[in-house]
């Protein structure tokens, strides 16, 4: 017996954040929408991140969708109710061409330096070596572990059907093909994120899409008083758009790298998150290939521990879990391509998917759907 073909007016393929950002930006505008993927929840990049929407810290093209994004986030932390705080983002420097990095990019708006003894009052570093800092002012924090699935439940009830658990093995013209039946639909919007080889391998090629995995942790504290804020570090200066391209940037890389080449070869990003619990995110590395093997180095997260001893004035860490991220890379900063058939496939493909992919959405289904884009998103 055959079964009635399902119709929607937008299939979503993948519900990591790009997609649930799909997702809302079509039921925004009363369409019916259907969101397929393989596994019951989302798993993925979306909820193994440091819950940072570095939204300031980004330049060009993400910078434009980090901002829309922004004004997506507060309103759907509003109405799906899940925790999320306007804490900026603090910036450790503990050399002077680290204030260099921050003075310049500070020129532009939306960072306040800020002196040691401040940095001191808003997180519990060690005195020794701190020059000083920044407060990124326009930065959000979320704990990603919640906010997911908290959006997934209020798209859920705003009318979208999720269909968890579902694998999509072909997308087309006006169609998608699925491991539990056939969809009929007027647009396709494909967001796998590092999957985008096994499901579309010519985009994959084409964009010259890898994978970049990330060691990460998150351990139990005992600090004098909570991070008021995410906590960023002369390392992490040298990765955002905002600060890693001029002449600033590339004296302190060298020195970083010249200083600790064991810390270069892991490709650092020296960050902290402390959730709603107080437990602290600490990471990450970062490591490239198409197929990533599954064996995390210790040395990474003997790394992440002593650099945490040497910053922070407290007691060691105690590490309650330890794991992996996987995200799409390639030699964009995102992946946008409008298929022959129709379907737009969406990516992040520089870790900023939690930053921008809400934005990244909204922003290229507008245009690629001819939609009337909405107050606050443009």
């Amino acid at each position: 017996m055959n079964r009635p073909l399902d119709t929607a007016d937008v299939v979503v393929v993948g519900s990591g954040i790009v997609g649930l950002g799909a997702a809302y930006a079509a039921v925004r505008r009363g369409l019916r929408v259907i969101v397929v993927d393989r596994t019951d929840a989302p798993v993925g990049a979306t909820i193994r991140n440091f819950g940072h929407l570095c939204i300031g810290a980004q330049g060009g093209e993400a910078r434009r969708y980090a901002g829309a994004s922004r004004e997506l986030w507060l309103r759907l932390a509003t109405d799906a109710g899940f925790w999320l705080r306007e804490s900026g983002t603090l910036v450790a420097a503990r050399h002077d061409d680290e204030i260099a990095v921050l003075e310049a990019a500070a020129l532009d708006g939306g960072i306040r330096m800020l002196d040691a003894a401040e940095m001191l009052r808003r997180a519990p570093l060690r005195a020794e070596g701190l020059v000083g800092g920044a407060h990124i002012e326009s930065d959000l924090q979320t704990d990603p572990r919640t906010a997911a699935s908290a959006i997934v439940r209020y798209l859920a009830g705003q009318g979208v059907e999720f269909r968890f658990r579902t694998a999509v093995t072909t997308v087309g013209v006006g169609r998608v093909d699925t491991t539990r039946g056939p969809i009929s639909c007027r647009s396709v919007v494909v967001a796998v994120n590092h999957d985008i080889d096994q499901l579309l391998p010519d985009v994959a090629e084409r964009h010259g899409i890898v994978r970049c995995a990330l060691d990460m942790m998150r351990a139990a504290v005992s600090f004098r008083h909570p991070l008021s804020a995410p906590l960023l570090t002369g390392w992490s200066l040298v990765r955002y758009g905002r600060f890693a391209g001029g002449p600033e940037a590339t004296a302190l890389r060298e020195r970083l790298h010249t200083e600790r080449p064991d810390l270069a070869v892991l490709d650092l990003n020296q960050m902290y998150t402390q959730l709603p619990d107080g437990t602290l995110i600490i990471g990450d590395s970062h490591a490239t290939s198409a197929a990533p093997a599954p064996f995390q180095p210790e040395a990474a997260f003997a790394a992440f521990l002593a650099e945490a001893e040497a910053l922070f004035d407290a007691p060691a860490p105690r590490v309650i879990e330890r794991w992996q991220g996987v995200y799409a890379k390639g030699a964009q900063e995102f992946l946008i391509d409008r298929e022959d058939d129709g379907v737009l496939v969406l990516a992040a493909t520089t870790g900023i998917g939690m930053t921008c992919g809400l934005g990244l959405a909204e922003q290229n289904l507008t245009a690629a759907f001819g939609w009337a884009a909405m107050e606050g998103t443009s």
